[in-house]
């Protein structure tokens, strides 16, 4: 059994359709959608509707951390148009989607990113698509639990949930094989990302299970440019799959 697993695809289509090659099952961790591109400042949905520069100096103020300012800014510019901000929004997501969910390879295994709107995802999962979160399913022999989400920052996407909501859904997972999620365990080398200079929030849920239960692996993505990719918890191995949408390449497990 070959598992192909990707998280952090932001909207890259091309490289999607080519990550099940030579697996048996793909493995999503979520962050479909590429709202805003820090890469790339003429990317994602905020820069199709505002421009490069705009998106320019969003990007840099997240940055900064000055988030106060850059939700001024963003709130100043939605408020400028003629239409409806959240229609324009969820029009972009739904292209996005059925772009991606039309080339996802099949069987896969998804669940949810901090980015990702999950309501709008039954109009576009096809028929080989699982979706699962604070959910078990067995794949070639080995049970895998996954827990989609981000948890609540000062960002605001859309799609953190509240602590305790967060820790419920891994609690029902119980004794696993592995772990996927979208976001890291509480671990600050797992959380630091060395290009945006800042910690991302990790769980302390997900650090208790590996405590608790062991699991052989814990996968998961979210921070794109981690101080540390790998960590070794008594004998948990966890580690970030990569930034899907830089590398177009999946991080693969065999058994």
């Amino acid at each position: 059994m070959r598992v192909n697993v990707v998280s952090d695809v932001h909207g890259n289509a091309e490289a999607l359709a080519r990550a099940g090659d030579g697996a048996d099952v793909l493995v999503c961790l979520g962050d479909l959608v590429l709202f805003l591109d820090y890469e790339d400042s003429s990317g994602g949905i905020f820069a199709n509707v505002f421009g490069a520069e705009n998106a320019e100096r969003l990007v840099a103020l997240r940055t900064a951390k000055d988030f106060d300012g850059a939700r001024a800014f963003s709130q100043g510019l939605w408020g400028s148009l003629d239409a409806d901000p959240r229609e324009v929004i969820e029009q972009a997501v739904r292209e996005q989607y059925a772009e991606l969910f039309g080339v996802m390879p099949q069987p896969a295994y998804l669940t949810y990113g901090n980015v990702d709107v999950p309501w709008l995802w039954p109009d576009y999962v096809q028929a080989g698509h699982t979706v699962l979160d604070g959910e078990v399913v067995e794949i070639g022999g080995r049970t895998w639990g996954f827990v989609g989400g981000g948890l609540r920052t000062p960002m605001r996407t859309p799609h953190e949930i509240d602590d305790d909501v967060y820790a419920e859904k891994v609690a029902a997972l119980g004794s696993v094989d592995v772990l996927a999620c979208h976001i890291p365990p509480d671990v600050p080398a797992l959380l630091y990302d060395v290009e945006a200079r800042r910690f991302e929030r990790g769980s302390a849920a997900v650090l208790d299970a590996i405590r608790d239960t062991s699991p052989g692996l814990v996968l998961f993505g979210h921070v794109h440019q981690p101080l540390r990719s790998r960590v070794r918890i008594g004998r948990t191995e966890c580690v970030n799959v990569g930034h899907f949408r830089s590398t177009g390449v999946p991080w693969s497990v065999s058994y």
